[in-house]
């Protein structure tokens, strides 16, 4: 092919969508639509930076754990950035007993590896220090999950916004 196909080639291109765009068929994703935008709950950001952060948490939740933690709880959400699949798992929170919910699976996402790094830290016990940092890690962010719920005010449907 020669240079001047190309040009040829990106300049049809190029009418083709000024056409297209002007006629009002072209439709460009907005950010207003993205639901990734959808504003959270305050406590979602910093819950979503210690609880996925394995320097503060002691654990390393995957996408897919995340997943299942909220299949658990009858919820679906996308595998996306795990930042996102926490924003979209705790967006439309209103009810403690709806974050008690998620809380206790992942609760029991804790646990399960609080078993695994006492059977390593048999295992090795050179390395026991390491996995009981960890688990104190888990234990204080356990902790964290029970106050966030404790000072969680439920908001009824009929409230006024502005009022609470």
């Amino acid at each position: 092919m020669k240079a001047n196909d190309f040009s040829d080639l990106k300049a049809e291109f190029d009418a083709f969508v000024r056409e297209k765009c002007d006629s009002g068929s072209c439709e460009t994703p907005t950010e207003e639509n993205d639901p990734d935008n959808e504003p959270v709950p305050s406590f979602v950001d910093e819950l979503s930076d210690k609880l996925l952060a394995p320097y503060h948490s002691g654990v390393y939740f995957s996408r897919l754990d995340i997943k299942r933690v909220a299949e658990a709880i009858d919820e679906s959400i996308p595998i996306k950035e795990r930042k996102k699949m926490i924003k979209a798992l705790f967006r439309h929170t209103t009810s403690k007993a709806y974050l008690r919910s998620a809380f206790d699976e992942f609760n029991r996402h804790f646990g399960g590896r609080i078993l695994i790094y006492q059977e390593l830290s048999e295992a090795f016990p050179s390395s026991k220090v390491f996995f009981d940092e960890n688990i104190d890690k888990i234990k204080k962010t356990q902790k964290m999950l029970d106050q966030i719920v404790m000072d969680f005010e439920e908001i009824e449907p009929t409230d006024e916004p502005m009022m609470i």
